[in-house]
Formats: C-alpha cells, sequence, structure tokens
C-alpha cells in the first residue's frame, strides 16, 4: 500500500523514523510531519496564515502546521499519487482514554478517515527506555491485517513500554476514562504578569477490564476502533420533533 505517515511530536522524533522505517520495509511510505512539537493540538488547523512545505534530506516533508494541517496538505498535494491509508504516530506517551480528545497524533490519523482504509494512530508508553521497534512491528502487524477493520474508522493503537517478545498480545479495547487533571500551574513573567501552565492529565478512573488502560497495565498492546461521528444513536428520541 501507499502510506501516508505523521506524528504530532515533530518531523525529527525518533518515533516517526522508527515507524517510517519499518513500514517502508513493505509498503511505499511519504511522511508529511510537523517541523515542531504540537502534543495536545487536537484536530486544529491553521486557517490565519499560508502554510510552508518543505522537503527535507532524508525525503520527510516538514510543515510549520499542525498534525491535522499536514495530513490534509499530504492528502491533497500529493493527489497523482493519493495514499491508501493514513498512519500516525510512534507517539511518545499512550493515548488512552480521554487522551484521544486532545491527542494531535489521533488527530493526524482523523483526518485520514477519508480515505478507503481505516487510518492507524500508534502511541508507545515509556518505561526504562523508549521501545521504538516494539511499536513499529505491531504497527506494521496492524496494517498488515487492515481490512479486517471498518472503514472510516480509526484505530488507536497503545503499547507498553518493553521488548515485543514480552509484550502478552494485542487486546480489542474501548476507552477507559481519566478524573479531572489538577489545577494549572501559576507562574509569573518577569513584568510580574500571571501566567499559567496546564498540568498533567488527571489519573486513570475507568480502568477495568476490557479498557486500554487495564490492557496495558497487564501488558497487552491495546487496539480501540475510534470513530469520527460522535453521535449517541442511543440519546436520539424516536420522534425527532422536539418542539413545538
Amino acid at each position: 500500500m501507499r502510506i501516508l505517515i505523521s506524528n504530532d511530536d515533530g518531523v525529527h522524533s525518533p518515533g516517526i523514523v522508527a515507524l517510517a522505517d519499518a513500514l517502508a520495509a513493505q509498503h511505499e511510505v511519504l511522511v508529511v510531519a510537523p517541523d515542531r512539537d504540537h502534543s495536545g493540538a487536537s484536530n486544529s488547523l491553521t486557517l490565519t496564515r499560508p502554510l510552508s512545505l518543505d522537503r527535507m534530506p532524508n525525503g520527510f516533508y516538514r510543515c510549520d502546521g499542525t498534525p491535522t494541517d499536514c495530513v490534509h496538505l499530504g492528502l491533497r498535494l500529493f493527489r497523482d499519487h493519493a495514499p491508501d491509508m493514513v498512519v500516525s504516530g510512534i507517539n511518545a506517551g499512550p493515548n488512552l482514554g480521554d487522551d484521544t480528545l486532545y491527542s494531535g497524533t489521533v488527530a493526524a490519523a482523523m483526518e485520514g478517515r477519508y480515505l478507503r482504509y481505516p487510518a492507524l494512530a500508534v502511541s508507545l508508553e515509556k518505561s526504562d527506555q523508549w521501545y521504538w521497534d516494539s511499536a513499529a512491528q505491531l504497527a506494521l502487524q496492524v496494517v498488515d491485517k487492515i481490512d479486517q477493520f471498518p472503514t472510516q474508522r480509526v484505530l488507536n493503537l497503545n503499547v507498553p513500554g518493553m521488548p515485543i517478545e514480552q509484550i502478552q498480545g494485542v487486546q480489542a479495547t474501548r476507552l477507559g476514562h481519566r478524573q479531572m487533571g489538577s489545577d494549572p500551574i501559576v507562574t509569573a513573567d518577569p513584568r510580574g504578569k500571571d501566567r499559567f501552565w496546564i498540568n498533567l492529565a488527571g489519573d486513570p478512573e475507568e480502568r477495568s477490564e476490557g479498557t486500554d488502560f487495564w490492557a496495558l497495565e497487564h501488558g497487552y498492546a491495546s487496539l480501540t476502533v475510534v470513530q469520527p461521528d460522535m453521535t449517541d444513536p442511543d440519546a436520539l428520541p424516536a420522534n425527532p420533533a422536539l418542539w413545538p
């Protein structure tokens, strides 16, 4: 397949290099990624200025925009060689539960939902070191099975930080939930004006068996199917005329 690769950690991240190397062994890859870290960018598009896109010596393209910008440009500027799917990552740190709402990694994959295969977001937990190869090899395994999943979906793969031979397997999971994060940290600039650092995400609250949190805690990689349509069908009334 032809695979468009992006991320939110930036074009120089070791995770995107490991991912591109693993997928390029069996597929044709094109990398378009932000020129800097855009963690937490979610699905934001840059609409207030034009964007630049430059080809680097290693063949990667760097863009001075968000992860969604990168995939948006990649899907449109390379129409003559349109990709089959988008793979985003490997993110430095997991994207579990409510993280998916904020994650630029998941957002980049989400922008690829228009293609004929599902898109894939890949994230890696850190332990004693970064096991990039474990996440890259599991990403390749998912891509090889991609036609088993419904189209216009995002597959959110989270990999525990350990050698691949120690990983227990891959589990299909649902998203868990976190507690609300800590209050922002208040600091002051040199002129005494208050500034605010957004604090760390909250601890897992719903982490029971079957969730993505549980899988990683027990040595499994987690694979969650996410859909862009956020409609809650169970909440729709039988009669759509609410009033008058």
